[in-house]
C-alpha cells in the first residue's frame, strides 16, 4: 500500500501523497509516442539486412506467395511483417516499422500493467522510463524479427487482465477478459518465448477466486442478487467463464493465426493436424545444434555478461554498429531491486512486487529449464521487462524516504536515461569516425 503520512505532515507532503494516486495515463501516451519518434528516426539505416532479418523478412515474402519457410516458428509476426511488407513496401522502413509501433504499444501496456497492479503513480512512470531506456526495447523495435510482437502482445494482454480486476462492473470486466485471450494468443501465435506469462492470468484469477470466495459457476442475476455481482476477482466474473477467456480463447486465436499454412502449395497445414506441426516445430528448433559465437546461458544474461553485435561493419558510408545489451545501470540495479522485492513481498506483503517477480523468475526460469541447444541474449527481452518494474518500486521506495537518501529514488531514474544518451550511437547504428570508435562503449571484453 501506498505509504501514509501524519497529521503533522506538511501540506506539501500530502499532495505529493494524493498526487501519487492520480492515474498517470498522459505520462503513459506521452513516452509512447516519444519512444515511437525516436525508434523511427533513421529507421532505414542500415538500408540492408542486418541479423536474423536476413531469416524473417524473407520468410515474410514467401508467405505473400504461401510459400512454407521458416517453419520453425509461429506465423502471426511473419503475417505482420507480410502485411507491412504489401502496404509499406519491401523496403527497409516497410520492414521495420511495424516493429517501432509495437515496441510503442507493449511501452504503453507495460505501464497501464503497472499502474492497475500498483495504483503507483511515480513507479509507473519510473518503470516506463526505465524500460525505454534498458537498451533492449529500443533494439528490438528498430528491427525485423519475431520479438517485438510477441512481447508486446503479452503487455497488452497483462494490461488488459490487471484491467479487469480493477473493473466494478461485469461487463467491462468481461470486456476487457476477451481482449486479454486475444492478445495472450496472437502474443503465442509470435512466438513461444511468451508462454509463462501467458499462464499468469488464469493462474492468477484462479488464485484469487478460491482466496475471495468468488463464483465458480456463471449464476444470474435474479438468482444471485445485487451482492454477489462484484464478488470475486473480477466482478463477479466466474471461474468458468475466465476459464472461457483466459484459456479457450487464446487457443482458438492461435490456432487462426496458422490459418496461412492451410493454404499453401506445398507443405499445407491440415487445419485440424496442429499436434503434428509441433511436433515439426519443435524438431527443427532442437536441430540447431551449431555453436554459434554469440550464443550465452540464462544466467550471464542476468548480470549482462556479453550481448550480440548485432551489427558491425562500413555500411551506408560510414562505420557503423548495433549492439544487443542490456543497459549496466539498470540491468544490474535490476538484480538489488529484486532482493528488495523479495524482502517487500513477504515481510510488506506488496501483491504488485509479487506479480513482477513471478513474472520475471518465470519467463527466466523458461530458458534455465529449456533444452534448446542454442539461446541468445535476445530472450531476456521479457525478463528485462519485468525486472525494470521492480527496479521501478524500489526506487520509489527510496524516492518516498523522508532522509538525505531520497534522491537516490529519482537519481537512479536519471542515470539509467544518461546511460542511454550515452550508448545511443551504438545501440542506433549512427555512424562512427573510424572502426576502432566502438572501444568507447566496450567496458567488459565480453562485450567485444
Amino acid at each position: 500500500m501506498p505509504r501514509t503520512f501524519s497529521s503533522a505532515a506538511p501540506s506539501s507532503a500530502l499532495a505529493s501523497a494524493a498526487r501519487r494516486n492520480i492515474d498517470p495515463i498522459e505520462w503513459c501516451v506521452g513516452l509512447a509516442v516519444a519512444f515511437m519518434a525516436l525508434a523511427t528516426w533513421r529507421l532505414s539505416i542500415p538500408s540492408k539486412f542486418y541479423f536474423d532479418e536476413i531469416h524473417y523478412v524473407p520468410a515474410a515474402r514467401k508467405m505473400l506467395e504461401l510459400v512454407a519457410v521458416n517453419r520453425e516458428h509461429p506465423l502471426f509476426a511473419k503475417e505482420v511483417l507480410a502485411a507491412s511488407i504489401h502496404f509499406l513496401g519491401d523496403r527497409p522502413f516497410g520492414w521495420r516499422f511495424p516493429m517501432v509501433l509495437f515496441g510503442g504499444l507493449g511501452l504503453f501496456a507495460f505501464g497501464r500493467t503497472v499502474w492497475h497492479a500498483s495504483q503507483r503513480r511515480w513507479a509507473t512512470i519510473a518503470a516506463m522510463i526505465l524500460l525505454a531506456t534498458n537498451f533492449m526495447w529500443f533494439v528490438q523495435s528498430r528491427i525485423a524479427m519475431l520479438d517485438m510482437v510477441e512481447a508486446s502482445l503479452c503487455m497488452v494482454g497483462l494490461w488488459q487482465f490487471a484491467g479487469a480486476l480493477r473493473e466494478t462492473k461485469r461487463g467491462a470486466a468481461r470486456r476487457r477478459l476477451v481482449f486479454c485471450g486475444i492478445a495472450l494468443g496472437l502474443s503465442l501465435g509470435a512466438k513461444w518465448s511468451s508462454a509463462p506469462a501467458l499462464a499468469m492470468p488464469g493462474l492468477c484469477f484462479l488464485i484469487l477466486c478460491l482466496r475471495d470466495g468468488g463464483p465458480i459457476l456463471p449464476r444470474t442475476r435474479r438468482r444471485t442478487g445485487i451482492a454477489s455481482q462484484t464478488r470475486g476477482p473480477a466482478a463477479g466474473i466466474s471461474l468458468v467463464e475466465a476459464f472461457v477467456w483466459l484459456g479457450l480463447v487464446p487457443l482458438v486465436v492461435y490456432w487462426l493465426t496458422f490459418l496461412p499454412a492451410m493454404f499453401y502449395a506445398q507443405h499445407t497445414l491440415a487445419p485440424f493436424d496442429i499436434v503434428g506441426q509441433h511436433k515439426l516445430m519443435f524438431r527443427l528448433q532442437d536441430s540447431v545444434k551449431k555453436h554459434h559465437p554469440y550464443q550465452t546461458y540464462w544466467y550471464q544474461w542476468v548480470v549482462d555478461w556479453r550481448g550480440i553485435w548485432y551489427l558491425f561493419k562500413t555500411i551506408d558510408g560510414a562505420p557503423r554498429g548495433i549492439v544487443m545489451l542490456g543497459n549496466p545501470f539498470s540491468m544490474i540495479a535490476g538484480l538489488f531491486a529484486l532482493v528488495w522485492s523479495l524482502w517487500a513481498m513477504i515481510w510488506r506483503r506488496r501483491s504488485d512486487v509479487a506479480c513482477f517477480v513471478a513474472l520475471y523468475l518465470g519467463t527466466l526460469m523458461m530458458w534455465a529449464l529449456d533444452g534448446k541447444p542454442v539461446q541468445f541474449y535476445y530472450h531476456y527481452l521479457l525478463p528485462g521487462a519485468f525486472l525494470m518494474a521492480l527496479l521501478a518500486f524500489a526506487l520509489e521506495a527510496l524516492a518516498l524516504r523522508r532522509d538525505r537518501w531520497r534522491w537516490t529514488g529519482p537519481g537512479g531514474v536519471m542515470l539509467a536515461v544518461l546511460m542511454f544518451v550515452g550508448f545511443f550511437p551504438i545501440i542506433s547504428g549512427l555512424p562512427m569516425p573510424y572502426t576502432q570508435f566502438y572501444n568507447v562503449w566496450i567496458w567488459l571484453p565480453s562485450w567485444r
